[in-house]
């Protein structure tokens, strides 16, 4: 059985070590390439849609906690405070959603900024039990791809289901394949907030926005402040995982007292959607190696070519074409006369590098290379330009072919 762990560690993406700590993976040069490359395309995808990139701090002071609920409902799961001074104390957040608050209450807002869309890609830190950890499944340190939307609560169905349809876009890039999807609703207890009118209210938003799409209820697996759609994958073992969800909340907007000067001039309180198209990078990139088999897309693929000389005659002509490719935007590597071709053909095949160019003394002197497509099929010998065209228009286009 694939197991991302196993392979995560051959294909060089993650390392943990127990001296780092349970739940603190380590990513490896290969892994913070991939990762870079889907960093870079999220941001770019959230910016074409109408969203704002902010950074902010992985800890704030106990105060913003207690202030948002956390240390009320989420304590448990949170990491134990920092005292700096007898009057101040930080502590690692749990969440972004604090944070993005303030972001909002940095200036007064009016109506015609909503939809605000605030994005980062962020820390957070979960303190998770070690019996429950494994691999990049579960984790303490988590860098999530996160957003809020505040709105009035007349568009809040258009921006939810203009999320679902953008985790569809992001889901399709990247080869995300979902196993169902749940709508989370509020069960009984007392670890709930908010009025039920409140709650009666964003669940019937949530399945509206949900539309035609298949789902099935879960109560008692809504956040503390409200109800969520949450986008289910499967991983080799059969196990399922949220990938990426979209949250109601009703109650932070209250909390931090946000509001907006409206059209007729006076203050409205908007709703916040929280919402992260394909969850953190930790639980996305354990999900991705088991669905590809550490054979991601090129455009995202660590090593994306691998140029191989025959001999030291054609050396020259294969460092020339690595540079062109590294200025051509890839990630490239020359790999020299250090074995045989078989058995560096046969470490590129292991490492699931897309694309392995040949050159040989024949193809230096005609100014060509000959590519191996990962899986085994060689293409004839082609210009170096052509080459190089071919590999970029794949990239470029995202595409899951390495051959157009």
């Amino acid at each position: 059985m694939i197991d991302h762990r196993k392979l995560g560690r051959e294909l060089g993406i993650f390392h943990s070590d127990p001296r780092s700590g349970a739940g603190l993976p380590i990513w490896l040069p290969a892994g913070a390439a991939a990762r870079h490359a889907v960093e870079e395309y999220l941001r770019e995808l959230e910016r074409r849609n109408g969203y704002q990139h902010v950074y902010s701090p992985p800890l704030g002071r106990r105060e913003l906690f207690e202030l948002s609920g956390h240390l009320g409902y989420f304590a448990d799961d949170m990491f134990p405070p920092m005292r700096v001074s007898d009057d101040d104390e930080l502590m690692l957040r749990p969440a972004l959603c604090p944070h993005h608050s303030l972001v909002y209450l940095a200036r007064g807002r009016s109506y015609r900024e909503l939809p605000l869309r605030i994005a980062e890609l962020g820390g957070m830190y979960r303190s998770e039990r070690s019996g429950v950890l494994g691999g990049l499944s579960r984790v303490r340190a988590i860098q999530l791809n996160d957003a809020h939307i505040f709105c009035a609560l007349s568009d809040v169905g258009a921006e939810v289901a203009a999320v679902l349809r953008l985790v569809d876009v992001a889901h399709a890039a990247l080869g995300v394949r979902v196993s169902g999807l749940r709508l989370a609703l509020r069960g009984p207890g007392e670890k709930y907030v908010g009025s039920d009118a409140s709650w009666e209210l964003a669940e019937s938003l949530l399945r509206a926005a949900l539309a035609d799409r298949s789902y099935v209820e879960v109560p008692g697996e809504a956040a503390f402040y409200g109800p969520k759609i949450d986008i289910q994958v499967e991983d080799a073992a059969g196990r399922e995982w949220t990938l990426s969800t979209v949250q109601l909340d009703f109650d932070k907007p209250a909390r931090f007292d946000l509001s907006y000067v409206d059209d007729r001039g006076s203050r409205g309180r908007p709703v916040m959607v929280h919402r992260s198209l394909v969850g953190s990078m930790e639980r996305l990139f354990g999900y991705l190696i088991e669905a590809h088999e550490g054979a991601f897309p090129a455009w995202y693929a660590p090593l994306q070519l691998r140029v191989l000389p025959v001999s030291a005659e054609s050396s020259g002509a294969a460092a020339a074409f690595g540079a062109a490719a590294l200025d051509a935007g890839l990630r490239a590597d020359v790999v020299a006369e250090s074995g045989s071709l078989g058995a560096r053909i046969r470490e590129a095949a292991g490492l699931r590098v897309p694309y392995v160019a040949v050159i040989g003394e024949r193809e230096a002197a005609a100014g060509e290379v000959a590519l191996r497509v990962r899986g085994g099929r060689e293409l004839p010998p082609m210009p170096v330009a052509e080459a190089l065209r071919l590999i970029g228009g794949v990239v470029g286009a995202r595409s899951h072919e390495l051959v157009p």
